[in-house]
Order: structure tokens, then C-alpha cells, then sequence
């Protein structure tokens, strides 16, 4: 049998070494960054490449996963084991599945849920636009708003992001599909934002509903694929960011009527090759977009820092980078970029999606097989 001294010698031994794991596991997971310190805490995992998170006043979450299922998260994060039933048929196909959804600004009143997703259709399929209210387990009085036009079988660039502007329009985002061509056609939702009512009705007050061969409901057109939009809080605009080629990925002002560019300009190359594509980096007529990045970071969920927990952040831009798994942040100067921080890269994986809780902190979610929930809070350095 061992002493008393030998048994509290193991024991003290045993408990050091546990607190120095549990130090250096807190360690991990703490930030120091130019204007705050902070913990990243994981709330959740277990989840097949999330894609984005809404919150529901009652402190549960919604969260869609790629493959096609939503998800029902408890106030405090467990994961109901059955997805929500109701959804229309979603197409999980290459980078195409469920992507965003977003709670209507009056849903106290009515209850709304907006859901965008790869829908099937002659053709193929395409990115379009649900709505349906929450009833237990099931999503009921679902209807389909919007549905992109000519379908096609391709894997590539949906777009998928909803945002809601300060008059109650719904705005939704558009890739290319795969064929840069698309972009710049006016009978063609591909490579655009549309604009509608929160019923799916058309304003009248869109930019090419009186063009001859124009589909009405595009806002913008030129756009490679963009996998982030926020509202600005002061201005109440539109600000999206779409994934360039080879580089030359864009942060923009999104504005009615408006070309942005691609293909025809762009500070992208060809993947691959180097090789030039379109006629160079600026052509009048075409929107110069505020911020390039060369090379890429794959950018992917946008939120405007508010409330209290990040007051040295306030108003700036937090935008989730898949490539280099990071959060970039840039201060802003009314739609200059002053500066650009990048935030633990290549620690917590791929970020997807970036949101302001109702609680003022950011929530991330990760974009793999084993996605995440994770949650920013300040600390004292």
C-alpha cells in the first residue's frame, strides 16, 4: 500500500495537470484583437454544414443545414434530433442545398419565416425564395415566392442570402450559377439581386420593370455569387460581397439599376491558368466595389457590429472568410475602408455564416461535416 505522502503527491500532481489542460484549453480559445479581447465559445456541434442561424424571441435558434434540413435549437443549445418537416423539395447538389433564413421584421405580428433554397424545376434547378410559419416540429403555409429562371443542372454559385430593408422589402442574392455569361443578361435572374414585396409581388418601383425583355424582379445585375448581405444600420442600404474567380473577391453598395461588373471586369484570373478574364478592372458604366481581396478569402456571412458587448467595434463590418478560416474586420469610413483585421485564422474552421445576436454578441457558424455554433464574449485581457 502506498503512504499518505504518495497518495497526495499523485493527487496534488493530478490536479495541476488538470488545471493546466483546462488553462491551456481556455487559452485556445481566447483573442486578443486590436480593439477587443475576447473568448470563442462553442455553443454547439454535431451539425452537417450549417449554412445560417436565425433567432426566435422565445431564445431559440433556427439553423439551416447544406444537406437540406432546418434545425431546431433549444435557448439553451441543444439540438432537436428531428429537422422541421414542411420544407418544400430542396436539391443538395454541390454547393447548392438550404441555405439562409431570416425571420420577417414584423414576426411578432405574422409569424413569417423566410427560408432560400435550391428548388427543382424544368431544367434543372435554381436558388428561390419560401416563407411559412412555425408550428411545432412542422413549417405550415408555405409558400414559394420566388423562383430563379432558366434552371440549369449546374453545382455552382447559388448565392442564397435574404435581407429585409427598413420599408419591408425582401432582397435576395444570386451566383452566376457557373456561366459568367449569365451575369449580364437582363432575361436571366442569374449573376443579380432581386428586389420583391414580403408576399413575392414585383414593385412597381424596380429599376427594369419597364425594360422590354427585362426580367422585373432584378435589382442589380454583374455579380459572380454572393454569399453575404447585411443592411447598413445608419443608411439602410444594401451591402453585399461576392466570391471573385482566381482573387478579386468584392465588397459592394448595392444600388438600383446597377452593373456590377462581372465578367466583364474583374481583379480575378482565371483558375489555374492566370490568364485574363473580360476587359480589365474598370469599364464606365460598372460599379467599382469598395474593397478587393487578391487573393481571395472566400468570403462568406456579413453583420454590422451593434449593441453593447463590442463597443470598440461598433458599426464595423465582420465578414466569415472560408479560405484561411477566419473573421475579417473592417473599420469603416462612411463606404471607405479604413482598415481590415483578420481574427484567429485557421483556428475554428471555415466560417459560413456571421450574425449579431439579440444578446449584442456574434454568433459564427462553421462550414463542415462536423459543423459549429460558435459565440463571441468580451473578456478582460
Amino acid at each position: 500500500m502506498k503512504s499518505p505522502f504518495f497518495r497526495s503527491f499523485f493527487f496534488a500532481a493530478f490536479c495541476t495537470l488538470s488545471c493546466l489542460c483546462a488553462w491551456a484549453q481556455d487559452k485556445a480559445q481566447f483573442v486578443q484583437s486590436e480593439k477587443h479581447a475576447f473568448r470563442i465559445s462553442t455553443l454547439l456541434t454535431g451539425l452537417e454544414n450549417p449554412w445560417s442561424v436565425a433567432f426566435l424571441p422565445d431564445g431559440r435558434m433556427l439553423i439551416t443545414e447544406r444537406a437540406g434540413r432546418l434545425r431546431l435549437v433549444s435557448a439553451d443549445f441543444k439540438l432537436d434530433p428531428k429537422p422541421i418537416e414542411g420544407l418544400p423539395e430542396v436539391v443538395s447538389h454541390g454547393q447548392g442545398g438550404l441555405f439562409d433564413v431570416v425571420l420577417h421584421p414584423q414576426y411578432a405580428q405574422n409569424a413569417w419565416i423566410y427560408w432560400a433554397y435550391n428548388a427543382p424545376g424544368p431544367g434543372g434547378w435554381g436558388t428561390a425564395l419560401a416563407r411559412g410559419k412555425l408550428q411545432g416540429q412542422r413549417m405550415t403555409d408555405v409558400q414559394v415566392l420566388f423562383s430563379m429562371q432558366p434552371k440549369t443542372r449546374s453545382g455552382f454559385h447559388f448565392g442564397g442570402r435574404i435581407v429585409f430593408d427598413q420599408a419591408g422589402f425582401v432582397y435576395l442574392t444570386l451566383g452566376d450559377r457557373g456561366d459568367k455569361d449569365r451575369a449580364q443578361k437582363m432575361d436571366d435572374h442569374a449573376g443579380s439581386v432581386i428586389r420583391l414585396h414580403d408576399d413575392g409581388r414585383v414593385p412597381a418601383n424596380n429599376p427594369f420593370v419597364k425594360r422590354a425583355g427585362a426580367f422585373a424582379e432584378k435589382w442589380t445585375l454583374g455579380h459572380r455569387n454572393m454569399q453575404g448581405a447585411a443592411l447598413h444600420p445608419q443608411t439602410g442600404e444594401l451591402w453585399t460581397h461576392e466570391h471573385g474567380p482566381q482573387g478579386g473577391d468584392e465588397l459592394n453598395v448595392m444600388r438600383a439599376g446597377l452593373n456590377y461588373g462581372w465578367p466583364v471586369i474583374t481583379y480575378g484570373v482565371n483558375y489555374g491558368l492566370g490568364t485574363k478574364i473580360g476587359e480589365g478592372q474598370e469599364k464606365p458604366g460598372m460599379v467599382q466595389a469598395l474593397k478587393v481581396w487578391v487573393p481571395s478569402i472566400a468570403p462568406s456571412g456579413m453583420a454590422f457590429v451593434s449593441g453593447s458587448q463590442f463597443p470598440q467595434w461598433q458599426g464595423n463590418l465582420l465578414i466569415g472568410a472560408l479560405r484561411g478560416q477566419m473573421l475579417v474586420r473592417l473599420t469603416l469610413d462612411g463606404e471607405k475602408v479604413v482598415s481590415e483585421e483578420r481574427l484567429f485564422q485557421g483556428r475554428p474552421g471555415r466560417i459560413r455564416d456571421v450574425r449579431m445576436g439579440p444578446d449584442g454578441l456574434v454568433y459564427l457558424l462553421t462550414d463542415e461535416a462536423q459543423g459549429a455554433l460558435l459565440r463571441l464574449e468580451p473578456v478582460k485581457p
